[in-house]
């Protein structure tokens, strides 16, 4: 997935906690939510505007790798969660996102 396809997927699905989403859309989207942030003017809207999806996206990244989005309150081991590989086939959270 890519930069942009990343950021429109995530704002698609704003607070969508259910599926799954890959490591680039994750990833990407992180990114773009981090680098928007530091904009001197404008760093307090973008982080009210991406709360909601960008929980919403590492709930789905979770699901991704078949964990309940509820690690995403465990500090250190989330960040392993969200860079391990995900399932290729289905899993509990469902079939595996196309890139």
């Amino acid at each position: 997935m890519t930069f942009v396809d990343s950021i429109k997927t995530c704002f698609n699905k704003y607070a969508t906690f259910e599926g799954r989403a890959k490591r680039s859309e994750f990833w990407w989207f992180w990114l773009a939510c981090f680098v928007a942030g530091y904009i001197p003017v404008i760093n307090i809207i973008v982080g009210l505007g991406t709360l909601i999806p960008i929980i919403a996206v590492g709930v789905r990244r979770l699901h991704d790798t078949n964990h309940c989005g509820w690690w995403l309150l465990c500090p250190i081991y989330n960040i392993v969660l969200l860079a391990t590989i995900g399932d290729s086939g289905a899993n509990d959270y469902g079939e595996a996102s196309v890139e």
